[in-house]
């Protein structure tokens, strides 16, 4: 059974060149992920296709009102959708994250636009709230489509290489993974690494696991610490 994702956004135009191509195109054709760009528009029912209103209580910017949040949503969900509003108050979004994801059976995304959403339509819709990273922009169709291709890649199938194909990459282990290098052996006077040469895979591994290991204390010290390793 294919994963539905249902992408809920003011601005679904942004996303229709990405969907069409590369990883999503190819599990698209598939059969692995069926996924929609919805306007919320269709969910404003006046005549200017009203979404926003200015805040109770002052402030910066416009909200976005909960009637057509409430529409939207009741309107795609089923008893297997997760529901997930994209926002930077959200939790972190992590590996981990798009693996568990990937089980799921249908994915709606709310993405917000303006200065918010209001908080009547998060408290009773959201199943979860996920930010890409401590920044803001203009809207969540972009966040959104960082996620769904973090998912969508996970599929079974659709990298090809079997589970293999993403078991040995950043994150997965909970390290960053090690340089890889390809032919030519020697490129402008820069070898590849004997360990990966010699023909010893036993060398090999102990050589990748220990350049898996210096990279993320270089780099990401904070996942050495969060498991607890030492390089």
């Amino acid at each position: 059974m294919a994963l539905r994702i249902d992408i809920l956004t003011v601005f679904p135009g942004m996303l229709q060149g990405f969907v069409g191509e590369s990883i999503l195109r190819r599990a698209a054709k598939m059969g692995a992920v069926e996924i929609r760009a919805i306007d919320l528009r269709d969910f404003a029912h006046d005549v200017r296709g009203t979404l926003d209103d200015r805040p109770y209580g002052g402030g910066a910017g416009m909200l976005m009102k909960p009637e057509p949040l409430f529409e939207a949503v009741e309107s795609l969900r089923t008893p297997k959708t997760r529901v997930i509003f994209m926002t930077p108050q959200g939790s972190p979004f992590r590996q981990a994250t798009a693996q568990r994801l990937a089980q799921e059976e249908h994915l709606l995304f709310v993405c917000g636009h303006y200065e918010g959403i209001d908080e009547r339509a998060v408290a009773s819709l959201a199943d979860e709230q996920i930010s890409i990273g401590d920044y803001v922009l203009t809207n969540g169709a972009l966040p959104a489509a960082v996620v769904v291709d973090a998912v969508t890649r996970l599929l079974p199938g659709v990298l090809g290489g079997g589970a293999e194909a993403t078991a040995r990459e950043s994150f997965s282990e909970g390290l960053l993974e090690q340089e890889q290098y390809t032919r030519p052996p020697v490129w402008r006077g820069q070898c590849v690494p004997d360990a990966l040469t010699c023909g010893d895979h036993a060398r090999a591994e102990t050589w990748r696991r220990s350049r898996m290991l210096d990279r993320t204390a270089r780099i990401r010290p904070d996942l050495i610490q969060k498991q607890g390793k030492e390089p």
